[in-house]
């Protein structure tokens, strides 16, 4: 079974906001060996259906949906998951997984931890 994973952002028409999430979707590439896309829930492309499209027609057949939010508001726990049930509806062949988001996993509070501490040194 091939996998992949997708980085999602909310989106903005704001070229400056979507910067950040391209060039951490870059970074991240060059050090996983999972294919990694980013698409935006809204607001900009790529958006999640063609991220989906796109790595199907490629062969992979399970997809994992990493939502860079913090937490889950309605968004996570209304819009996203219809969009995924739809895309589960398209691709029957898919096995899609919306996974919780980065915020609420363990490794980001010591992340924030790190950045907080070596901001306080450098003052």
């Amino acid at each position: 079974m091939s996998h992949a994973l997708i980085l999602l952002a909310h989106g903005s028409r704001d070229p400056r906001w979507q910067a950040p999430f391209a060039a951490l979707a870059d970074t991240l590439g060059q050090r996983l060996t999972t294919p990694l896309r980013l698409a935006y829930m809204e607001l900009c492309e790529p958006s999640l259906e063609a991220s989906v499209a796109e790595l199907a027609e490629a062969g992979i057949t399970r997809i994992d949906i990493l939502p860079l939010f913090f937490a889950a508001g309605r968004h996570l726990r209304e819009d996203v998951p219809g969009q995924v049930a739809a895309l589960e509806r398209r691709h029957p062949e898919l096995r899609l997984s919306l996974l919780a988001p980065v915020g609420e996993h363990p490794a980001f509070v010591e992340a924030l931890t790190t950045i907080i501490h070596e901001r306080a040194r450098s003052s």
